[in-house]
């Protein structure tokens, strides 16, 4: 599968991530990693980026793993966070990249699903700042919730 239009899909259906600046430079159906521009606009009150801005980082980097590893099940199943999980490490300072891996094989995922049930699947997220010191580490569990028909 040619994984090189999701994050473009990203920017388009998800309007946050276009305004945050998030680039993202490689993307495969098990990793994903994501730049996000140091903005001081964006900045909490120690300088560094507000948690809210590295979640959402961390989490885009997540989503972008989700459609490339499930675009073909997108028709007959929707894709929920289930619940997500960071730890603050270090005070992030400049840019910031988040390093995303699948954390099952998607066949698995898939195998439940095929089995009628809503299998959920963790992403683990390590976000580093320039320098790539780990400021950050988040779990995202996806679920990809059944269509009813």
């Amino acid at each position: 599968m040619d994984y090189s239009k999701v994050g473009e899909t990203m920017k388009s259906t998800v309007p946050w991530v276009g305004t945050a600046g998030i680039d993202f430079k490689e993307i495969t159906a098990t990793r994903a990693v994501a730049v996000l521009p140091d903005v001081e606009a964006q900045r909490n009150h120690v300088g560094g980026p507000h948690a809210a801005v590295t979640f959402g980082l961390a989490e885009t980097a997540s989503g972008a793993i989700l459609l490339a590893a499930f675009a073909a099940q997108l028709a007959r199943a929707t894709p929920l966070v289930a619940r997500s999980a960071i730890e603050y490490k270090k005070l992030a300072v400049g840019d910031l990249t988040a390093e995303a891996v699948l954390g099952r094989p998607a066949e698995e995922v898939v195998a439940e699903l095929d089995a009628g049930q809503r299998p959920e699947f963790p992403v683990h997220v390590t976000v580093r700042n320039a320098e790539g010191v780990t400021t950050a580490e988040v779990t995202v569990t996806w679920t990809l919730r059944p269509n009813r028909t």
